[in-house]
């Protein structure tokens, strides 16, 4: 069975389902997309678990990417049965726990004391992150499956439905609403908004990645980072789903079967692209942008367009998260929970460790040598990356 990432029909009959999958349906013995096994290494870091503590019930059974945030010492989760918490990243002690009456899809954004989540019935809700306790929420029309951003005067938030909202940081006042073409076929997910001095950067189902005026909705610029093609709806799945970077004046971000692309934030033009397709986003170190594609490589391309810096390609189909650098090096989960760690120099493998049996979804974050790892079964653990010398 090959194996798509997390592919759901938005507007065919549900009688037509046992058709499509039956489309891809071929002989074990020439499946060319099963997972690799893995094989031992050479490791050459120490990985420390310093903490780990357990939030709900993770992403649940929905097949969210509920990711954690930070701001200062204090690491913020939430899982897809509404618990939040608020815990000390120095030592794991929770600060705050929080039940919410309502399971999330979406989170966790933060802004100036604020924490802010999208609900699985399509609620928007902004947290105090000092106490978690509710300030205000607003219900959108769909899913929101990525954090909503703020920026003190406006949240925006995008919906499975393909509608990209702006409400008032203050009240939850709905200010904007954009409406995009969402295709006939999509990924499970959204990419999450990007918001930066007064512009929101967003990607859509579409293949394409369009900058707004935060206040208004006014559309900046639009750019397509992907061209749907083929004869079947599935062959024209060109999601940008995953995480996007802003560095500088420049935005990176990727496709299912596109294009990884470099755009300049003033006009959306296109600085360089190359083709890929990947669904779990872009990340950026020494000088490298990173990307895995659906087929498991993992390629650093160097950020100045100029071609690529290296490849990995020995967790072929492992379905691995976004690459989070961490230190000089780069880390990526895979399907069983394996955290595999990489030079960034030359993508060689250099340290391996499982921190939940169930994956993690959700991109990792970190700070230094330190790696927030948060697992689909809502395990959130730190991690201590340093050389073994």
């Amino acid at each position: 069975m090959l194996r798509l990432p997390l592919v759901v029909l938005l507007s065919l009959a549900l009688s037509a389902c046992s058709t499509i999958s039956g489309w891809f349906e071929v002989d074990d013995d020439t499946d060319l997309t099963a997972p690799v096994d893995l094989v031992d290494i050479e490791t050459s870091v120490k990985v420390r678990k310093l903490w780990s503590v357990g939030v709900g019930n993770g992403q649940g059974e929905g097949l969210y990417k509920i990711q954690p945030a930070i701001s200062g010492d204090i690491i913020y989760a939430a899982a897809a049965d509404g618990e939040v918490v608020a815990v000390d990243r120095t030592n794991g002690r929770t600060q705050w726990d929080v039940e919410l009456e309502t399971g999330l899809a979406g989170g966790v954004g933060l802004h100036s004391g604020s924490v802010l989540l999208g609900g699985s019935d399509g609620a928007v809700i902004r947290l105090d992150a000092q106490t978690g306790t509710e300030l205000w929420r607003t219900r959108l029309t769909g899913e929101v499956l990525a954090a909503p951003q703020g920026d003190g005067r406006v949240v925006v938030a995008q919906t499975y439905d393909g509608k990209l909202v702006g409400l008032d940081y203050d009240s939850g006042e709905k200010l904007w609403t954009y409406d995009s073409n969402v295709p006939v076929l999509t990924i499970r997910g959204t990419s999450t908004p990007i918001l930066n001095n007064g512009v929101v950067y967003a990607g859509f189902a579409n293949g394409r990645v369009s900058a707004f005026d935060a206040m208004t909705g006014a559309v900046r610029w639009e750019s397509r980072v992907a061209i749907a093609e083929g004869r079947s709806e599935i062959e024209r799945i060109v999601d940008v789903d995953g995480t996007m970077v802003l560095m500088g004046n420049e935005l990176y971000a990727a496709s299912y079967q596109g294009r990884v692309t470099a755009l300049n934030i003033q006009d959306g033009r296109k600085l360089w692209q190359r083709n890929i397709s990947s669904f779990s986003g872009v990340s950026q170190g020494f000088g490298n942008v990173y990307v895995v594609d659906e087929d498991g490589t993992v390629t650093a391309y160097l950020r100045n367009g100029q071609g690529v810096r290296w490849q990995q390609d020995a967790l072929g189909y492992r379905e691995l998260s976004r690459p989070t650098p961490v230190s000089s090096y780069l880390a990526v989960v895979d399907f069983e929970g394996y955290l595999h760690l990489m030079s960034q120099v030359d993508g060689t493998f250099v340290g391996r460790e499982r921190p939940d049996g169930d994956g993690a979804r959700a991109d990792m974050l970190s700070d230094g040598n330190v790696l927030y790892v948060y697992g689909n079964s809502g395990k959130l653990i730190a991690y201590e990356i340093t050389a073994d010398n």
